[in-house]
């Protein structure tokens, strides 16, 4: 149970993190921003209690010297500086290596930061208090402010033991805030025979004087508010000279209540050195303000984590492929009600593989926010002028796609900043803003997803993109090539036309990578760009990896599927049809040759090829709509039409297997291997260049 509620936390701990990144980087943008300022202060806040709570002390401790700057922040004493905000970046870096590393310290650089928030509450306190300052006791640093009463009333949930909440931590962490007079209700403890041990039965009345404000008192209570009932009632003066006045004597008579033994001090506190007179038990006074800060009430969502996500698709797949068996056996039985409930079936599976492949998708919006701190520290580190653009943020696609596309991007992003964007004073000398732009844009085109990153840099230089092509080999002088074949060059492994290594690029490692990822992802990568207006990267990604339409296609007695996002038409072709040029086959399609594969040949399936087989023309650079897209045709003997594929893996032993990007079980049990297009057509490039070369 406690390793859950650890993972629990730490999960909750690094969502609570990106967002603490996303609002520093919003608040650099608008210092004075009060709502930012409280989300930033309450995420720490949130930080530093969970972390407590689950023994992470050093974190706790280390959170704590930055909640009271921006506890000083909050209360307009000092302003969120660019110092200011780089520091507690470089602090939510650092909580974050704690985290990775269990809790413990990261030695000198958690040090460093500590010191250097220290120092800046050392600067605010003029008078200086260095002694209180290093204890991180931000009352004694700054202005006492209007002492205020408070009663607090606190009921927890009957479950809130169970998520490892220690309801006496939040009461001590009162104590911090002032004077504080807990009294604990126990009306509410069942007989011993029903009690279960892990329930809490107890509420508290808690009286609290202090001047650090209702917010400090809210925020003690943050991490759990949705986990009970809480009311923070404010009392307010009335003038009274000597004595109470009524609303601290029923608020004394609320606490006696509970607990006969309440301490003489509380007394003291209330009858302000005057005798306590007798009166009656009345009502709440009007001028008792109440403000509820949370109420139990039901969920709007739930937190399930990802493998039981991947299991339920994974059983949505085997029932698609149950339902498909079923479909095929009542129309071979010609039994009416058996096709019936087979087609109330097929229904009701597409309507659960629909919803169960919602669940798993998540917006974009969260990879995106990432790379602002890139964009930020790198145009720092080059010295450049760069602001990040988004767009589409709310585009969702396959959990499984996103985390394995934030790698891709950050290279493509940082290769932007350093090869793509100039330098201010270059910019201006060509006539533009001094501040360059990256955009990242999302968008929907049918099954697929379109990302694109787009800078408006210098653009690719083709002059250097080929004279590095002709040193490693890659062309000859002679070769003539189309601005989109040559710009394909830079994703050849130890490719790069940088004119020296840094940290940030020029080694050649990376572009390959990029697109085999992206190809991995049965998606695919294309760049355009202009001389001296920029260069934009698309990537075209499925939205899930899991079901996907297939064309379902046989040669001889074995079954393939081609996806269907790439198929354009299928036509026949007799064999006189075909034609040969320097060894490639070609067939005419309207006027236009189009190159195929013969797949019979190329897997080596035994058995004569048919006198009309029939060609599926695909698009091989994904962009069906493009008047540029290059076509290439698969050659079978059949095509038998639209599928439902449900993708598995092909397992390790075949994880070699060139050309196939999984395998599909048919309605009948049949298998059917899932074609890998873009591997498929480079291999066909690779054997078209080494023919040539023989030659």
């Amino acid at each position: 149970m406690l390793d859950h509620l650890k993972e629990a936390f730490l999960e909750e701990t690094r969502e609570l993190l990106g967002q603490l990144e996303e609002s520093l980087l919003e608040l650099e943008s608008d210092s004075s921003d009060e709502g930012l300022i409280s989300k930033t202060f309450r995420i720490l806040h949130t930080i530093k209690g969970s972390a407590g709570m689950f023994d992470y002390d050093e974190i706790s401790r280390f959170t704590h010297d930055i909640e009271n700057v921006f506890d000083l922040i909050r209360n307009g004493k000092i302003k969120a500086d660019n110092h200011i905000i780089t520091l507690t970046l470089r602090a939510r870096d650092q909580i974050e290596k704690l985290l990775n590393n269990d809790g413990s310290s990261c030695s000198e650089e958690t040090s460093e930061i500590v010191e250097s928030f220290r120092k800046i509450l050392l600067g605010f306190n003029e008078a200086g208090l260095p002694e209180k300052v290093k204890t991180c006791i931000v009352s004694e640093a700054v202005e006492e402010s209007r002492t205020e009463d408070y009663l607090i009333k606190f009921k927890p949930s009957e479950g809130i033991l169970k998520n490892g909440t220690n309801p006496l931590l939040l009461i001590n962490e009162l104590r911090d805030l002032g004077e504080c007079y807990p009294c604990m209700l126990t009306n509410q403890i069942p007989p011993l025979e029903t009690l279960e041990p892990e329930k809490c039965y107890l509420s508290w009345n808690i009286f609290l004087r202090t001047s650090r404000g209702i917010d400090s008192v809210k925020d003690v209570f943050i991490f759990v508010e949705d986990e009970c009932e809480l009311k923070v009632e404010v009392i307010e003066e009335t003038g009274t000279p000597v004595g109470l006045n009524d609303c601290s004597r029923e608020i004394l008579d609320i606490l006696s209540e509970n607990s006969p033994n309440i301490t003489r001090e509380l007394k003291k506190l209330l009858s302000e050195k005057a005798k306590l007179p007798k009166t009656e038990k009345a009502a709440l006074p009007a001028n008792l303000k109440t403000e509820k800060c949370s109420d139990t009430g039901n969920a709007k969502s739930i937190k399930v984590g990802s493998e039981k996500l991947d299991y339920l698709v994974n059983l949505v797949g085997e029932l698609v492929t149950v339902q498909a068996r079923l479909s095929q056996i009542s129309a071979q039985k010609n039994d009416p009600e058996l096709i019936l409930i087979s087609e109330e079936v097929e229904r009701l599976t597409c309507e659960l593989r629909d919803n169960a492949l919602n669940i798993r998708m998540v917006p974009i919006r969260s990879t995106f926010n990432r790379f602002k701190r890139l964009v930020r520290d790198l145009s720092q580190e080059l010295g450049k002028k760069i602001d990040l653009f988004t767009e589409g943020e709310d585009t969702e696609l396959d959990k499984n796609v996103i985390d394995k596309l934030n790698d891709p991007l950050v290279h493509l992003i940082r290769n932007s900043i350093d090869h793509g964007i100039e330098a201010s004073d270059t910019r201006i000398a060509c006539g533009k803003n001094e501040t360059g732009s990256v955009t990242l844009s999302a968008g929907y085109a049918g099954s697929s997803v379109i990302i694109r990153i787009t800078d408006d840099g210098a653009g690719l230089n083709r002059e250097a993109i080929r004279k590095k092509a002709v040193e490693k080999g890659i062309i000859t002088k002679e070769s003539s090539l189309s601005d989109k074949e040559l710009y394909n060059l830079i994703f050849a492994p130890g490719f790069s036309t940088a004119e020296k290594v840094s940290s940030i690029s020029g080694r050649g490692v990376g572009m390959d990578v990029v697109k085999k990822t992206i190809e991995s992802l049965r998606g695919n990568i294309e760049i355009t760009s202009e001389s001296g207006k920029g260069t934009t990267i698309t990537l075209k990604l499925p939205l899930t990896l899991a079901i996907i339409e297939g064309l379902l296609v046989k040669i001889s007695d074995e079954y393939f599927i081609i996806p269907l996002s790439a198929v354009e038409e299928c036509i026949e072709m007799h064999r006189s049809e075909i034609q040969n040029e320097n060894g490639m086959h070609l067939v005419k399609v309207r006027g236009e040759l189009v190159p195929f594969i013969p797949l019979r040949e190329r897997f080596n399936i035994t058995g004569q090829s048919m006198e009309i087989e029939q060609v599926v023309i695909t698009s091989n650079d994904g962009n069906k709509s493009s008047a540029n897209s290059s076509k290439i045709g698969f050659v079978v003997d059949s095509v038998i039409g639209e599928h439902q594929t449900v993708i598995k893996s092909l397992g390790k032993f075949y994880k070699d297997a060139d050309g196939f990007s999984g395998a599909t079980i048919l309605g009948d049990g049949t298998l059917a291997l899932i074609l890998d297009i873009p591997t498929l057509i480079k291999r066909e490039e690779e054997m078209e260049k080494k023919l040539f070369q023989n030659r």
